[in-house]
């Protein structure tokens, strides 16, 4: 798979977008100095070739008290991808990624109950073939979290070249 090109225009639109994706692709228009359906196709495109989708974000105030945890895993060096694709499959786990360090997989999940955290990272996780260690940690106060840490910022990423 060839990696998408991106040129000054499509970044500029990103930029627009992830500062507010409701911005209208008028306005966007103006203040890049191009015609509306220019911004449309460039959308579209970006959005078929799966380099921006939009959503909304919602906070931690609408989970109903849930508590953020960072669940470190050791696995088998030999498993560590089939490991980590088990994890990503659990429903409870909102993200999966491969780390260097302690943990060669970290995960993250929302819990309402340290039960559910337990049932998670002790039944589930550890139970999977090829970990050898689970260790979890709970954010008990969120200081900063930026929820566009996600946004594109290299062409490498959007392609999963970045393993």
């Amino acid at each position: 798979m060839t990696a998408p090109q991106l040129d000054d225009l499509d970044r500029q639109l990103i930029e627009l977008l992830a500062r507010d994706a409701r911005v209208s692709n008028r306005k966007i228009a103006v203040d890049l100095g191009v015609t509306e359906g220019t911004v449309r196709g460039r959308i579209k495109r970006l959005q078929q070739d799966g380099l921006i989708s939009f959503t909304a974000i919602t906070s931690f105030g609408l989970a109903d008290s849930a508590r953020m945890a960072f669940i470190g895993v050791q696995a088998e060096v030999s498993d560590v991808r089939e490991v980590a694709r088990r994890i990503a499959e659990l429903d409870q786990v909102n993200a999966v990624m491969l780390t260097m360090g302690r943990f060669n997989i970290l995960a993250i999940c929302l819990f309402n109950s340290l039960d559910h955290l337990h049932e998670v990272a002790s039944d589930r996780i550890l139970a999977i073939p090829g970990v050898r260690h689970v260790e979890t940690s709970i954010a008990v106060k969120t200081l900063k979290y930026n929820a566009r840490v996600v946004r594109i910022t290299e062409v490498q990423a959007a392609n999963g070249d970045d393993d």
